[in-house]
Formats: structure tokens, sequence, C-alpha cells
């Protein structure tokens, strides 16, 4: 394998981790700042008041989002599989 495979291999790994993971983090940085702007609007300032939304958000953030993620992996893992022989070289 070369170097220059072994970069993009890398750089595609860091794309799909980041695809994967964007979703999740973009859905609780919205919660996150709707519970914040609330509480700060509300003055509580109960710990609780903020988990769980995130926590039910999140949830069904992965329930909408896992067919799709799911099929980043596969697609990618595939491409991994398909690529051995070229890596062998």
């Amino acid at each position: 394998m070369t170097q220059e495979k072994a970069v993009e291999l890398g750089s595609e790994a860091l794309t799909v981790a980041i695809l994967l993971a964007g979703p999740v983090l973009l859905a609780a940085l919205v919660i996150g700042l709707i519970v914040g702007m609330f509480q700060a609007a509300t003055q509580i300032n109960e710990q609780t008041l903020s988990f769980v939304p995130k926590l039910a958000g999140l949830a069904v953030v992965l329930f909408l989002m896992t067919p799709w993620m799911t099929q980043v992996i596969v697609d990618f893992t595939q491409g991994l599989y398909e690529g051995i022989p070229g890596m062998l070289r």
C-alpha cells in the first residue's frame, strides 16, 4: 500500500466518522441551545431539565437516522473489502 493510498483511506474514514456523528451532535447542540435559552428566560436551573429533552431528542434522531447511518457504514466497509486486492500490490 502506498503512502498516498493510506492517507486517502484515513481521510475517507474520518469523513465517514463525521457523517455518522454529525446528526447526533447537531441534534444535541440544537436541543441544548433551546433548553438553555428556556432555562435562562425562566431562571430554572434544574439539571434534569436539560438532560431529559436531550435524551429524548437523541433517541428520536437515532431512530430516524439509523437506516441512513447503517447504509453509510456498510458502503464504506464494502469499499474497504473490495479494495483489498489493490492494497496488496
